[in-house]
């Protein structure tokens, strides 16, 4: 089997204040889950994982791309925004992949929505409060998103692991 590489993944620092610490698990795990699909076609990167199930990795990554724009900009800068790829109809449209797809233009848009995040992340202390709110009404704190999405990574990376395992027998954290 085939090994992933971690070339261009840091590892988070041991010894880093609050900040520096959650923003480097975040993007560890961002680049985690880059590592995932790298060397894979978009035909592979559109694979299902289980039939019936329609999950692969390019709906991974347009999901996290959505997740990254509600957490970081509809809700932490109370920007209004549609979604990227749900819609009414399909509310999970996030994981559905359409035939015309790439992973170039899919990564374009996660990347982007990563950058808006930062952007708006250093706008706010760890501890100020989000301008909108959750569904039951409430603000979030910088400190709070943050460790949701890390942990909305980390969940959705052991589902890449097997995914990408599935694929093409690769392997690797």
């Amino acid at each position: 089997m085939a090994a992933m590489t971690a070339a261009e993944r840091s590892e988070p620092a041991i010894d880093a204040a609050e900040r520096p610490m959650l923003e480097g698990w975040l993007d560890y795990h961002r680049e985690t889950l880059a590592m995932k699909c790298a060397g894979l076609t978009d035909a592979q990167l559109r694979e299902a994982s289980v039939p019936p199930s329609a999950f692969s990795l390019l709906g991974l990554v347009q999901h996290l791309a959505e997740v990254e724009r509600f957490w970081f900009r509809e809700i932490l800068a109370g920007e209004e925004l549609p979604d990227l790829y749900s819609t009414e109809e399909d509310p999970d449209g996030d994981f559905t992949v359409v035939e015309s797809a790439t992973w170039a233009g899919t990564e374009s848009v996660w990347r982007a929505e990563i950058a808006a995040a930062r952007r708006n992340a250093a706008a706010y202390g760890l501890d100020d409060l989000s301008r909108g709110v959750g569904s039951a009404g409430k603000p979030f704190n910088l400190r709070w998103i943050y460790a949701h999405m890390i942990e909305e990574y980390a969940r959705h990376n052991g589902h890449a692991d097997l995914v990408r395992e599935r694929v093409d027998g690769a392997t690797g954290d």
